[in-house]
């Protein structure tokens, strides 16, 4: 099920850009990184040696270290887990040079519990500082979905901004169990979002999702988390007062107390959608790969950047390749899909290394969302209506997508730190999650004759499977926080 883009005029914008923005706010060091641990991984762009490492692609094992913002009102103080929050971290004092207060004739020694609380406080920081260590050496997807009554982070029916394609509750979805489930990878424990933390570590800044239908999936799921957790609900609003997320190139939700801006540019291929003029004087619809996406110039300053792009790229005109793809004013007459996938992925990639600002800015890429169509795709009577619960066994897994090795290979060429979010396995399980049959209330003329024939298996409900990609970066951001302030403390 695919959103509608916005314009389609052509625009000048070139993936090749040169010219390099100078930033302030996130910084990265020296990299540590590769993608996936079985990927060999080659040196910089337009070589012929042998891949080997290089210091610039992210490691699912591990985060990009943020260093001090350069701008006062924009650092951010990682906080321990809520529950060590109002436990008490003053040191004992001694009674040496005190000074007695009136009526006072003794120095107050401090009591058992304040000795034992200033110890828990301690011991609880200790914890923390554990927990965030395990997670920088974690891979976060490697796991499983567990039974947790505790979730969904947010209410059914709370957020008013859930688009109604994902909100299958509202349309009448009787089962609620695939709101109970929480993503556990194996080699740590993923912390529960904490939105206020996540909140002030976005004070001051932008965070913005850039790609298709399935990022919106998640922009949505992640306004809803923070914007519960906001005592004055109307400090929190798009910024051009809209109250439909659909049909528009961007949207902005605007957390004020924060300083905060959570966005969405609508972008599902990364690179240009474009109208080819042909010889009686009408168009014809091609895709730019040699072009990023027009909104580009809007967010390459943010400070944190998810990208996406995928199923786009399995529709009819995109797979087939025919007379479609185009590069400078060339159309080709046929070109394979996967090819035309590293072109603009490769297009991409050369506009975030000489745009994007690695000194200010974070930059995530996440992959590709599983589907679970039965019996054809989304445009052919596709169904998932009758799932109810996730895929236990690894063996009933797809093979892993091509495209996203595609992806990999692109990633580790690139000069700038890009985080994989490498959600393919952990969606893949959820079969139980997509809207089916719940995906709208009125249905047309058409869809009411054969409602079962028209479903939606490939986006998620919310509160859903994208909340779990939220906790993920959240994950990363109190790991790179926490490094940050470490570097702080080594630079004193």
């Amino acid at each position: 099920m695919a959103d509608t883009t916005a314009s389609k005029h052509p625009s000048s914008i070139n993936g090749a850009a040169t010219s390099q923005e100078q930033g302030r706010g996130f910084s990265s060091p020296p990299s540590q990184n590769a993608t996936r641990s079985n990927n060999s991984l080659s040196q910089s762009p337009g070589t012929k040696t042998e891949v080997k490492d290089p210091p610039s692609v992210k490691n699912l094992t591990q985060s990009t270290v943020l260093q001090p913002n350069r701008t006062a009102n924009s650092s951010a103080v990682v906080k321990e887990p809520a529950f060590a929050n109002n436990r008490t971290s003053t040191a004992v004092n001694s009674d040496k040079g005190q000074v007695l207060k009136p009526n006072q004739t003794t120095v107050a020694n401090p009591t058992t519990n304040q000795s034992n609380e200033i110890n828990s406080g301690m011991e609880v920081k200790q914890e923390f500082d554990n927990l965030v260590q395990n997670l920088a050496n974690c891979d976060f997807f490697d796991g499983e979905w567990v039974k947790d009554d505790s979730y969904p982070l947010y209410k059914p029916g709370s957020c008013s901004l859930v688009d109604e394609q994902f909100n299958c509750i509202h349309n009448g979805r009787p089962d609620k169990g695939y709101q109970k489930y929480k993503w556990k990878p194996k080699g740590c424990t993923l912390p529960r979002l904490n939105p206020h933390d996540m909140l002030d570590m976005l004070r001051g800044k932008r965070l913005v999702f850039v790609g298709d239908s399935l990022n919106r999936n998640m922009w949505e799921s992640l306004v809803c988390i923070l914007k519960g957790s906001v005592k004055d609900r109307s400090k929190v609003f798009e910024a051009n007062g809209r109250h439909h997320f659909r049909g528009e190139a961007s949207y902005s939700f605007v957390f004020k107390d924060y300083n905060c801006t959570i966005e969405f540019f609508v972008s599902p291929f990364l690179v240009q959608e474009w109208e080819m003029p042909v010889k009686d004087g009408s168009k014809k619809e091609t895709l730019r790969l040699d072009l990023v996406g027009r909104s580009s110039s809007q967010y390459k300053s943010a400070d944190i950047i998810v990208f996406n792009t995928g199923h786009w790229w399995t529709h009819d005109k995109t797979s087939k390749g025919k007379d479609y793809y185009q590069e400078g004013s060339h159309v080709y007459n046929e070109l394979n899909v996967l090819e035309a996938f590293r072109k603009a992925l490769t297009t991409w990639a050369r506009w975030v290394d000489a745009n994007v600002n690695p000194m200010k800015s974070l930059v995530f890429f996440r992959g590709y969302s599983a589907s679970h169509f039965s019996g054809g795709q989304w445009n052919s009577g596709g169904q998932c209506d009758s799932e109810v619960e996730p895929i236990k066994n690894v063996t009933y897994l797809r093979e892993y997508p091509s495209k996203m090795l595609v992806l990999e290979k692109v990633l580790r060429n690139m000069k700038t730190h890009v985080t994989y979010l490498n959600v393919t396995q952990m969606t893949d399980y959820r079969k139980d999650g997509h809207p089916s049959v719940y995906r709208k209330q009125n249905l047309s003329p058409e869809e009411r004759k054969s409602p079962m024939h028209f479903q939606d298996c490939s986006h998620w409900c919310l509160p859903g499977v994208p909340d779990a990609w939220n906790e993920i970066l959240y994950a990363n951001l109190l790991v790179n926080e926490k490094q940050k302030q470490q570097a702080q403390k080594r630079h004193r």
